[in-house]
């Protein structure tokens, strides 16, 4: 397990579109992070946050493993893209407010050129409430990327 960084130290998210509140652990392949069901937010309603935010949470704690990667190579964490999902079953309609929720997340590829693939699940209570395969892609320079896609 790899040095337990703050959370705003490895995902780029700010404000209240950071949807993770704590990392818990990080290794080479896998990630777990913690989120607290907010009861005020973006995406809150009276039931709690819609079971779809599930794969926000999922890409935001892959973020955190890219960024704790970065991190530990001396590197600033970069943008990865989130490009979509396979999969995504939730048990729940809702993911209830002030529930404490596990996010885990483990590399099944990820190539040369920046995409890649994580099987994740949240946890809550000890018991796995949904589960995704994720695609991400995270581009050498990010900010070059966004130019070049932006012509």
């Amino acid at each position: 397990m790899g040095e337990l960084y703050d959370i705003e130290r490895v995902v780029p998210h700010r404000g209240t579109m950071r949807l993770v509140d704590r990392l818990v652990a990080w290794g080479e392949d896998s990630v777990a992070v913690e989120v607290r069901v907010p009861d005020e937010g973006p995406f809150c309603h009276a039931e709690g946050v819609p079971a779809w935010v599930g794969v926000e949470y999922m890409a935001q704690a892959i973020a955190a493993w890219a960024g704790c990667h970065a991190r530990a190579s001396g590197r600033e964490p970069s943008i990865g893209f989130l490009l979509g999902t396979r999969r995504y079953e939730s048990r729940v309609s809702w993911f209830r407010t002030g529930a404490l929720l596990r996010v885990e997340a483990t590399r099944e590829l990820l190539g040369d050129n920046g995409l890649g693939m994580f099987s994740c699940r949240i946890l809550g209570d000890g018991e796995e409430l949904a589960t995704a395969n994720v695609s991400v892609f995270e581009p050498p320079d990010a900010m070059a990327y966004l130019e070049t896609t932006q012509q």
